[in-house]
C-alpha cells in the first residue's frame, strides 16, 4: 500500500517557480534553487556575494504572488554566497491563500506554534533582566551541585584510602598522599587544559569556525545585545563564539572557567528561529556560564571516572595473590556500585542546571516565550533535516549531552511545530511528559528534562510577567487531571517489576541459591539458580512486552505521540504506513533501524534479526539501502520513553516483505539461561 506523497507542489509547478526567480535574478548574479518540504518550501538564492536581503525579497514575494502552489502553507528564503558553508540570512514568509501574496507580511515567529494566539505573536516583557520566581519543580541548583560533589568525592576519598590500606606497603600513608597529590594534579591539569582540547576535538570532528561577536549581531541583532548584557552585568569576557555548518538546529557551551568558556551554535539554529528565539537560546548558554555548572559538570564527571578507575584498578588487584584479596575484592564492588550511583548523580545534576539555564534566559530577555518556542522549533528543525539525511547527524549524537535539547526526544516534541494551530493537539503531545508515571522513570536516565516539563516551567515565567503564553499549559493540565489516573497509575508498581523482571529474579535466584547452598560452599550450584531466575524474568518480560499483533490497528505517527498512556514495557500492536527516509543508528552506515516519515510525522523502527547482531550488521549493510525511500506498510509493537520508536515485527513494501523477529532472541536467552542454570546445577 502506497504512502500518499507530502502536500505541497508537484515537480513541474516547483521547476516553474525556479525558472521565474532565475529570470528575475539573473541581472543580479543570484541563482535559486528550491526543495519541496511537506506543507512548505525552500528557496536558496546563491549569488557571488550574499544576496542583499531588502533588494531580493520583493522580487521573491512578487514571484511568489503570480505561482500557483497548492498545499503550500510558508516559504523559506535563504540568502548564501557562493562555496560559504554558511547561511548569510534567512526569512519565513507566510503564504494565506486568502490574501494576495503581496500583501502578506513575514510570518511571524511562533505562527504555528502558539494554540493560544493564532493572530499575533505571544507577548513578551519590554525590560530585560526581570527577577522570577523559579518554577516549583526546577529543583535547586545550589543543593543539587553541593551534594553530588560532596557524596561523589567522599566516595573516591573512601575507595582510594581502603584500596590503599589493603595494599602491600611500607608506608600505606605516604602511599596514600601521594596517590591524592597525583589524582590532583592530573585532574587539575585536565580542568584546566580540557577547553583547548574540546577545541581541537570541534574544529577536527565539526569543522567549528571562531566567530566575532559582530557576525552573530549580523545573524541576530538581540543575540548580540544580549551577549553584550550579561557581560557587562555579570563582569565577564565575551564567551568565544563558535559556528558549525550543520544545519541541525542546537547550541552548546563548554570550559573550565567563566572567563575562558565557550558557546558554539549551528547554523540550523540561524535557519530555525526568529531573532528573539536566538537570542533566548544564546541567554540560556550564558546561564550556564554565570551558574558555573558547565565548571560543575566537568568536576562530577572527573569523580565518577576516577569511581571506574578505581574499580578497574582493584579488580586488576584481584588477579595476584596479595593479602587482603577479599577486601578489594568488596573494595571493587563498592566501586562499581559508587560508579552506578554517581552516573545518576550527574544525570540529575544536568537536569537541574537546564531548569536554571532556562529560569536565566526567560528573565535575561524578558521573554520566555520565546525560549519555549525556540525548543519546539528546535525539535521541529531536526526532524526536518533529518527528512533528507540518510544518515543521523553526528554533530547532534556527539554533543547531545552538552546541548540545549536532548535530539532523542526531537521526533516527539518536533510533532508539536507541525500541529501547533489545535491547542488540544499540542497539550495531548506534552500530556505524556506532564502526567504518565514512566515519564519520571525514563527521565532518570537522562541528561535533560522532558521537554513539557521545562515548557511548563517556562509558561509559569510568562505569567509572573503577566503575558500571554506561548503554549496553554494551563489547559493542558486540566485536561491531564481528567485522564484516567486508574489506567495511568493502577498497575504501574508492578510494571517497574516486570520492567526489571530479568535483573530481579537473577538477585532473587543468587539469594535463594545462597540459602540452599550456601553452607556447602557450593557456588556452582548457587550460580544455577541464578541463572534460572534470570531466565524466568526475562520471559516474564518478554510476554508483557510483546502481546499478540493480530490484526493491529491502522495508526499515524500524531496519533501514537499524543497517547498519553503509552508505555515502554507494555508494546502497543499498530500498523503504520509511511516512507523510509532513512537509517536510524547516528553514524552507522551499515545500521539497521529506520525512520519511517508518514504525513503527520516521524517515528524511528527498529529492526531485529534472528542472527543476533551480525544478522543485522549484514540487513543493514546489504538491504537498508535499497528500502530508503520506498513507501512501506509496517507492523509492530509502539512504545514510548524520552523517545518513542516501534518494535518491527515486519515491512511490507510492493514487491516484498522484511521480517523482524524481536522476540526471537529474548526465548532463545530465556530459555538457555533456565537450562544452562539446570546443567550448573547439576555439575556443581
Amino acid at each position: 500500500m502506497a504512502a500518499n506523497p507530502p502536500p505541497g507542489p508537484d515537480p513541474e509547478q516547483l521547476a516553474s517557480l525556479v525558472s521565474d526567480l532565475n529570470d528575475a535574478l539573473a541581472a543580479l548574479g543570484i541563482t535559486a534553487t528550491a526543495r519541496r518540504r511537506t506543507l512548505q518550501i525552500d528557496i536558496t538564492l546563491t549569488g557571488p556575494k550574499a544576496p542583499e536581503q531588502s533588494a531580493v525579497m520583493p522580487l521573491v514575494l512578487g514571484i511568489l504572488a503570480n505561482q500557483t502552489l497548492p498545499g503550500v502553507e510558508q516559504a523559506r528564503v535563504f540568502g548564501q554566497a557562493a562555496g560559504a558553508d554558511l547561511l548569510s540570512w534567512s526569512q519565513i514568509v507566510s503564504l494565506d491563500a486568502s490574501l494576495p501574496l503581496h500583501q502578506q507580511s513575514r510570518r511571524p515567529a511562533g505562527a504555528g506554534v502558539s494554540p493560544s494566539s493564532a493572530k499575533s505573536r505571544p507577548e513578551r516583557s519590554r525590560r530585560m533582566g526581570v527577577d522570577l520566581k523559579l518554577a516549583a519543580h526546577a529543583g535547586n541548583l545550589a543543593r543539587a551541585s553541593g551534594i553530588t560533589l560532596t557524596l561523589l568525592a567522599g566516595m573516591v576519598f573512601s575507595l582510594v584510602l581502603a584500596v590503599l590500606l589493603i595494599v602491600d606497603q611500607s608506608n600505606p600513608l605516604l602511599g596514600l598522599g601521594l596517590s591524592l597529590g597525583i589524582t590532583l594534579l592530573v585532574n587539575g591539569l585536565v580542568f584546566f587544559l580540557a577547553p583547548w582540547g574540546m577545541d581541537w576535538m570541534q574544529s577536527l570532528l565539526y569543522h567549528t569556525r571562531w566567530v566575532p561577536l559582530a557576525d552573530i549581531s549580523k545573524r541576530s541583532p538581540e543575540a548580540g545585545r544580549v551577549i553584550q548584557w550579561v557581560c557587562q552585568q555579570h563582569r565577564l569576557q565575551t564567551p568565544r563564539l563558535g559556528i558549525i555548518a550543520d544545519d541541525n538546529p542546537t547550541a552548546f557551551t563548554y570550559g573550565s572557567l567563566p572567563n575562558q568558556a565557550r558557546i558554539v551554535v549551528s547554523q540550523g539554529l540561524f535557519k530555525y528561529l526568529e531573532d528573539d528565539e536566538a537570542a533566548a537560546v544564546y541567554a540560556h548558554e550564558l546561564g550556564h556560564i554565570v551558574h558555573w555548572d558547565f565548571a560543575l559538570m566537568t568536576l562530577a564527571q572527573t569523580l565518577v571516572q576516577a569511581l571506574y578507575l578505581i574499580y578497574v584498578y582493584a579488580r586488576t588487584m584481584l588477579r595476584g595473590d596479595g593479602k587482603g584479596k577479599a577486601a578489594i575484592q568488596n573494595a571493587a564492588v563498592a566501586a562499581y556500585v559508587f560508579y552506578v550511583i554517581g552516573t545518576y548523580l550527574i544525570l540529575y545534576l544536568s537536569r537541574v542546571r537546564e531548569y536554571f539555564a532556562d529560569h536565566f534566559a526567560a528573565g535575561v530577555t524578558g521573554n520566555p516565550n520565546g525560549l519555549a518556542q525556540a525548543l519546539v522549533k528546535i525539535a521541529y528543525g531536526i526532524v526536518e533535516e533529518s527528512q533528507h539525511q540518510k544518515e543521523p547527524s553526528r554533530l547532534l549524537e556527539g554533543t547531545r549531552a552538552l546541548g540545549i535539547y536532548d535530539p532523542k526526544a526531537a521526533a516527539t516534541s518536533g510533532t508539536v511545530y507541525r500541529i501547533g494551530q489545535d491547542a488540544q493537539q499540542v497539550g495531548r503531545v506534552f500530556l505524556w511528559d506532564l502526567f504518565n508515571p514512566w515519564a519520571g522513570w525514563m527521565e532518570l536516565n537522562s541528561t535533560h528534562p522532558l521537554t513539557g516539563k521545562r515548557i511548563r516551567a517556562l509558561s509559569t515565567y510568562a505569567e509572573q510577567l503577566g503575558l500571554e503564553a506561548a503554549f496553554d499549559m494551563g489547559r493542558i493540565v486540566a485536561v491531564g487531571q481528567r485522564l484516567d489516573r486508574q489506567r495511568l497509575y493502577q498497575g504501574f508498581a508492578l510494571d517497574i517489576v516486570i520492567y526489571l523482571a530479568a535483573w530481579l529474579g537473577l538477585a532473587l535466584g543468587a539469594g535463594i541459591g545462597w540459602l540452599l547452598f550456601g553452607g556447602q560452599a557450593r557456588y556452582w550450584s548457587i550460580l544455577g539458580v541464578a541463572l534460572i531466575g534470570w531466565g524466568l524474568g526475562l520471559l516474564l518480560k518478554t510476554l508483557v512486552m510483546y502481546p499478540q499483533l493480530g490484526r493491529p490497528a491502522e495508526e499515524d505517527v500524531l496519533n501514537l505521540m499524543t497517547d498519553p498512556y503509552a508505555s515502554p514495557l507494555r508494546g502497543r500492536p499498530v500498523q503504520l504506513t509511511g516512507t523510509l527516509i532513512g537509517r536510524g543508528d547516528s553514524g552507522y552506515v551499515f545500521g539497521s533501524d529506520l525512520k519511517l516519515q508518514d504525513q503527520t510525522g516521524l517515528l524511528f523502527l527498529r529492526y531485529a534479526s534472528r542472527f543476533g547482531p551480525l544478522g543485522n550488521f549484514l540487513f543493514g549493510a546489504s538491504q537498508v539501502e535499497g528500502l530508503i525511500g520506498q513507501s512501506v506498510q509496517s507492523t509492530g509493537w509502539f512504545r514510548r520513553s524520552v523517545m518513542a520508536w516501534l518494535e518491527l515485527e515486519g515491512l511490507r513494501t510492493p514487491g516484498r516483505r522484511v521480517a523482524s523477529y524481536p522476540r526471537f532472541w529474548n526465548w532463545l536467552l530465556a530459555l538457555g539461561a533456565i537450562l544452562g542454570g539446570l546443567v550448573v546445577m547439576a555439575i556443581g
